[in-house]
C-alpha cells in the first residue's frame, strides 16, 4: 500500500510537469512578415491599421510616424535560475505623408538594435536630497508610519 501511494504521488507530480517553454509576447506578432505586405507609396493608413492594428507609439516630433513593436521573451533553463531570454525584439518605423500614404519604412531586429549607439550622458537632478521640502516630507512620512514614536531607534 505504501509503495502504491508513493507511485501515485510521483505520477501526479510528473503529469503536471511541463517541458514546453513559456513564451511571453508583447506587441504585434509576426511583425517582420506583416511589414513585407506594406507597399511604399501605395499602402495607406487604413490598410496599415487593418494589417497591424493601432501603433504601439507615435513619434515624439509628429503624428505621421507610426512605431510598431514586437517583443518575445522566454524563461531559460533551470540551471540559469529562471532568467528571461530575449527571443525577438523587432521595431517597425513607418513614416506617412500628409495624404496618409506610407513613404518610408524601417525594420529593426535584435541584431540591428545592438548596433545603435545610445548617449552616455546622465540627466542631473534639479533638487537636493537635503533641501527643506525633502526633509519636511520625510519627517511627515516617519510620523505617519510611527505616530507614537515607539518604532524609532535610540540613535534617531
Amino acid at each position: 500500500m505504501y509503495k502504491f501511494l508513493i507511485l501515485l504521488i510521483t505520477i501526479l507530480f510528473i503529469q503536471n510537469c511541463n517541458l514546453n517553454k513559456v513564451v511571453k509576447r508583447h506587441g504585434v506578432q509576426n511583425l517582420e512578415k506583416k511589414s513585407k505586405k506594406i507597399i511604399l507609396n501605395q499602402s495607406n493608413k487604413n490598410d496599415i491599421f487593418e494589417l497591424l492594428g493601432p501603433p504601439s507609439t507615435y513619434s515624439l516630433s509628429d503624428f505621421d510616424t507610426l512605431i510598431y513593436i514586437e517583443r518575445s521573451t522566454s524563461s531559460s533553463r533551470l540551471t540559469k535560475l529562471g532568467k528571461t531570454k530575449l527571443l525577438k525584439n523587432n521595431v517597425l518605423v513607418l513614416e506617412m505623408n500628409n495624404q496618409g500614404l506610407a513613404i518610408n519604412k524601417i525594420f529593426l531586429d535584435k541584431e540591428d538594435m545592438k548596433k545603435i549607439n545610445f548617449s552616455k550622458k546622465n540627466t542631473k537632478k534639479l533638487y537636493k536630497d537635503n533641501d527643506f521640502v525633502y526633509n519636511f516630507l520625510s519627517s511627515v512620512r516617519r510620523k505617519i508610519n510611527d505616530p507614537l514614536g515607539k518604532k524609532r531607534s535610540i540613535n534617531d
